[in-house]
């Protein structure tokens, strides 16, 4: 299949993150994904959600996501002026929260909340799964700001975590789906995976069609291989985490 960019059916767009975007946050990152751009902003504030403080079970790790206005090709209205968060918005920051956790020993953090702010600046497909690949970024580098300044007894990652699409487009099967091909795709998927291979989701949808096991395995086998290259770029951008549980480096 010719893809709109070029790429081969198995190739990922270009990917890079850039730290240190944010001043003020305790952790900050600029990932670009091919031309979808997402900025996340990691906050560590002394205090917990009250249903969280009840449970006893240690700190929070939560997200929120947004597009800007003219993220798109046409302007959206923000949330604020609508009055109330839309629902697409509220499932993809609940997913990216659930995708960060899922590697976090949150007993570490003690009574804190980290919030990642995951703001859309230019959207061209797969801006859930790159805010989950860059907010980790910004998430570990919050945790090792924490760790730092003797805030936190050891780092509370047992894992990386990243994200990336797959789907079915004019019969084929292929990796990081841009926005035309997303609008095409007969079968549309978002994985969610830890460094050391386990799945933490699966967003998988025949869009007016239906898919096979045999393809479903390929989806995931494709999502697999995309997933490992961002963690090792992941790996590239941090540099050596202490891992609490130790060889995941």
């Amino acid at each position: 299949m010719n893809r709109i960019d070029g790429r081969k059916n198995n190739e990922m767009r270009p990917v890079k993150i850039t730290r240190g975007v944010n001043k003020y946050a305790e952790g900050s990152v600029l990932i670009e994904v091919g031309d979808t751009r997402v900025i996340c902003t990691a906050t560590v504030e002394d205090r917990l959600p009250n249903w969280r403080k009840l449970e006893g079970k240690g700190g929070w790790v939560t997200a929120e996501y947004g597009m800007l206005p003219r993220s798109t090709g046409t302007r959206m209205m923000r949330d604020a002026t609508r009055g109330k968060v839309n629902g697409r918005s509220l499932e993809i920051q609940r997913l990216i929260g659930r995708a960060l956790r899922s590697v976090t020993d949150l007993e570490v953090l003690g009574e804190r909340t980290i919030t990642l702010d995951c703001d859309v600046l230019q959207a061209d497909g797969g801006t859930r799964t790159a805010s989950i690949t860059g907010a980790y970024v910004a998430l570990a580098d919050a945790l090792k700001l924490l760790l730092e300044n003797g805030l936190i007894e050891k780092f509370p990652l047992r894992d990386f975590v990243a994200a990336t699409s797959v789907g079915r487009v004019n019969g084929e099967i292929i990796l990081d789906l841009c926005y035309e091909e997303d609008s095409a795709a007969e079968v549309d998927m978002n994985v969610v995976m830890t460094g050391n291979g386990k799945f933490v989701e699966i967003q998988g949808t025949g869009e007016e069609a239906s898919f096979s096991r045999e393809e479903a395995d390929r989806l995931l086998n494709l999502a697999r291989d995309g997933i490992m290259a961002l963690v090792e770029y992941q790996k590239q951008v941090l540099g050596p985490l202490p891992f609490i549980t130790g060889g995941c480096q």
